[in-house]
């Protein structure tokens, strides 16, 4: 860490356990508040954050000794980014309003996508069903039961093209929530933009490709981490040579939050894997100026709302830190962390379900005056299937609704300044800096999760979680107290004729492509991935002859293997 870090480290730790309260707040304590008391005693609460983290009654300039606004604040736009990376933020352009969507087929999910398109959707984000997440065809043995059913069946070029028909690639940007084939899907979608004469040099959007929180959290994966991080430095150099608008990686908090984490533990991961991409990326001879500007975050936004404010104004600061600091980067837009924000899955109930509207609504304001560059809210339905076009409507709605009606855009970082919310992003930023200095002492990310530390404190955090709602130290609205009689809704059906369907398609397609040249492709893909050269053209060469996705996952399981979890003791 810099000096201005390691400054700052030790002023919030002052803050946080060594507070001397002014003489104004003894005089109040004595005065106002202890009469106050013996009226009308404090709730009998453990008042604390939803993470645990301790909350006190008062928070006044005592807490923030050391602290200085120019250094640790700053202004809009500047380092160390605080209240925002854009000078301007949302006065000058409002996040992108990005649904998470996708269900059944291509054909059913392209129409879902043109009519949230037309409800004033401003981008694109692609949900996948489990087989295509997991690397295999529609119709292989293992993908019986879960064809479109959690996502969108995509097996090949064919699936990807039926997509996006109808929706200009050069026009709109796409986000895809893919991790372990990821190249395979990123090079389904640069296919048909090119298909679309859509200029690679011109589009934008962003494939997930995070397989270090596969390991932690979601368990998506395929191939051991090596030659897993291998594909996902072979999209960053090609795309910083072929797509340098288009963000290479997402680097998912959200799955690991949704995995039970705490806010500072689901902060301090996303980072420290941030920093493992970025390691990797510096050791193939990429220049940090180059790639890091196309790394972009995912952040979870769960229920306390000021936490959660902290938690995004954190991570910005540690981002510019560690950027300028660890890898002397010159670039501010290397420095400069931006993120996609989605409402918490984890939070819905399916008790009462129209209350998931309102958990949505205060998540979602969070992320906002967090200073989103992008935005999806969930469904109210969705603690039981995916979202009916209704539930889709309500969600969009609401972060209409805060863009245009609250207020909340009219000025920069309204929060900045607070008490408060300044003593919250200290302490959010320390806890998160000694999680990070413990994996650096593990030897990195990759090295921690072969020794299941991350997904030791997650279950740790999420078994402490659970604890305090069972015992109603924690109150979940319909849970766990205030329960009445759950409210019907309609839900949206997938059932297996979307299997038949898929089936069919790839039958046809086999049947139709040239075999002898898809044979080929993946033979050269097969030899490239013994060796060490970019396998992105390899890929992109299969997917062109209509290989499918499976067939593209197999040929480099057969080189690469596949990969055994550690056991979490």
């Amino acid at each position: 860490m810099s000096d201005d870090t390691k400054r700052s480290s030790t002023l919030t730790a002052e803050g946080a356990g060594k507070r001397k309260p002014s003489p104004r707040e003894l005089e109040w304590e004595e005065k106002t508040l202890h009469p106050t008391l013996a009226k009308s005693p404090e709730r009998a609460a453990a008042f604390t954050t939803i993470s645990a983290h301790p909350i006190r009654r008062l928070y006044t300039p005592a807490d923030l000794a050391g602290w200085d606004p120019d250094r640790d604040l700053s202004l809009p736009g500047e380092p160390p980014y605080t209240r925002g990376i854009h000078a301007t933020m949302h006065r000058g352009r409002l996040w992108t309003m990005r649904q998470f969507a996708g269900f059944g087929t291509a054909e059913d999910t392209n129409q879902r996508f043109r009519y949230l398109l037309a409800q004033g959707q401003t981008g694109l984000s692609v949900a996948f069903d489990l087989p295509t997440l997991m690397g295999y065809d529609s119709d292989h043995a293992l993908s019986e039961g879960e064809v479109g059913k959690c996502g969108v069946a995509i097996s090949s070029l064919a699936d990807m093209e039926v997509l996006f028909d109808r929706i200009p690639l050069a026009d709109v940007t796409t986000s895809m929530t893919i991790n372990s084939p990821a190249a395979v899907i990123w090079a389904m979608y640069l296919a048909v933009a090119e298909k679309q004469g859509a200029d690679w040099k011109k589009i934008g959007g962003t494939i997930q490709n995070d397989i270090l929180k596969e390991y932690i959290a979601q368990k998506e994966y395929i191939y051991p981490p090596a030659p897993s991080m291998r594909l996902v430095i072979d999209t960053f150099e090609f795309g910083v040579k072929h797509t340098p608008k288009f963000n290479s990686i997402s680097i998912s908090g959200y799955h690991i939050r949704e995995a039970g984490s705490t806010a500072i533990q689901e902060l301090a991961f996303t980072l420290r894997d941030g920093i493992e991409y970025v390691d990797w990326g510096v050791r193939r001879g990429l220049d940090v100026d180059e790639f890091v500007p196309r790394l972009s975050f995912f952040f979870n936004a769960h229920n306390d709302f000021f936490e959660e404010i902290a938690k995004y104004r954190a991570a910005r600061r540690i981002w510019y830190a560690t950027m300028r600091d660890r890898y002397g980067s010159k670039s501010p837009r290397a420095w400069a962390l931006r993120f996609h924000t989605q409402t918490a899955g984890c939070s819905l109930t399916a008790q009462q379900p129209y209350n998931n509207v309102v958990r949505t609504a205060i998540q979602a304001l969070a992320a906002v005056l967090g200073g989103t560059q992008s935005l999806h809210t969930n469904s109210l339905d969705e603690a039981w299937a995916l979202p009916t076009e209704f539930a889709a409507t309500v969600a969009l709605r609401t972060q209409q609704i805060i863009a245009h009606e609250s207020g909340v855009t009219n000025t920069v970082d309204p929060l900045g300044g607070s008490y408060f919310v300044e003593t919250l992003t200290n302490e959010v930023e320390e806890g998160a800096w000694d999680y990070i200095k413990k994996i650096d002492a593990l030897g990195g990310m990759v090295a921690a999760i072969e020794r299941g530390f991350p997904m030791r404190e997650i279950a740790e955090a999420s078994y402490r979680y659970q604890m305090a709602v069972d015992k109603k130290e924690k109150i979940i609205v319909g849970v766990n107290d205030y329960v009445t009689g759950d409210n019907p809704i309609d839900i949206l059906q997938i059932d297996e004729t979307v299997a038949h369907r898929q089936a069919a398609r790839l039958k046809k397609l086999r049947a139709e492509r040239s075999a002898d040249e898809v044979a080929r492709r993946l033979a050269a893909l097969r030899k490239a991935a013994h060796g060490t050269e970019n396998l992105m053209p390899h890929i992109y060469d299969a997917v062109k002859a209509y290989a499918t996705l499976g067939e593209i996952c197999d040929a480099m399981r057969d080189v690469f293997g596949t990969y055994e979890e550690v056991a979490v003791t």
